[in-house]
């Protein structure tokens, strides 16, 4: 199980970055509104959203956000941490077909804590859609 970990205390560093893109779907929309329940029609109604400020269906926030979890999970640190915390700003909408880019930057070390402060940024483009930051559990390597 060990060699499925990924990195520990002891091997990061401020301004480490790892980064997640995925092009969003209209199945991966339809697919997050039944997972998450959230079936307001902005997302799904083709009709209702176009009166909208959007002028079309975009994805849900939580969607683009979900893909920072996506790199904590499985890029930096990686297998084996737990998500404590999360701050969110959105800032644009993202629409089918957008390739929303996920990155995480180590912004602050809390060693004594095992603890790992991250800014997060999900962008479109050269557009920021998400900002925030997030605080993770990083175990240490055994004795």
């Amino acid at each position: 199980m060990l060699e499925k970990h990924g990195y520990y205390m002891e091997d990061l560093t401020v301004g480490m970055t790892a980064v997640f893109a995925k092009t969003v779907t209209d199945a991966d929309i339809v697919m997050f509104a039944g997972v998450s329940g959230d079936t307001n029609p902005v997302h799904l109604d083709e009709s209702f959203a176009t009166q909208t400020m959007f002028g079309d269906r975009i994805a849900h926030g939580m969607l683009s956000a979900s893909f920072v979890s996506t790199v904590f999970g499985t890029k930096l640190p990686g297998p084996g941490c737990i998500y404590m915390s999360q701050n969110l700003r959105f800032k644009a909408a993202v629409k089918s077909g957008d390739t929303v880019t996920a990155r995480v930057t180590i912004r602050e070390i809390i060693g004594e804590k095992n603890r790992v402060v991250f800014d997060t940024v999900c962008s479109v483009g050269d557009k920021v859609v998400i900002d925030g930051d997030a605080m993770l559990m990083v175990s240490r390597k055994a004795a």
